[in-house]
């Protein structure tokens, strides 16, 4: 079994303060977790069969099995690996919450990727 890889992008502000949040998070409770920036690896992108614009725009989690999970669900399965934010996680996997999380977070993941295009971060 391999370790979870977690794909982001450094190159969005908001993203990078999230990721840097989310880490400190897990490495704080021992989770063996690789970092993936696919600003600075863009070839990254395919071990997720995904196009590079797309991870760029969602976070992408590759699980120890092999399973990707992508946007709110990437956030989700990085939750469910730190015990402080497990019951986090179970409160967003809820049917009828889930679907809502996701559609507001692919909304607003679709304006920021929007806004850092407009200020040329990629």
């Amino acid at each position: 079994m391999s370790k979870t890889k977690v794909y982001y992008n450094s190159a969005c502000p908001v993203c990078d303060a999230g990721i840097r949040h989310q880490r400190g998070k897990l490495e704080g409770c021992g989770a063996d977790v690789d970092w993936v920036d696919v600003h600075a690896s863009n070839e990254a992108a395919t071990e997720v069969a995904a196009d590079l614009e797309f991870v760029r725009e969602r976070l992408h989690v590759k699980d120890a099995a092999g399973n990707v999970h992508v946007g709110w669900d990437a956030f989700v399965e990085l939750w469910s690996k730190a015990p402080s934010q497990r019951a986090l996680a179970a409160v967003a996997r809820a049917p009828g919450l889930r679907s809502v999380f996701r559609w507001s977070y692919n909304g607003f993941a679709a304006l920021l990727y929007r806004w850092n295009r407009w200020h040329r971060r990629w």
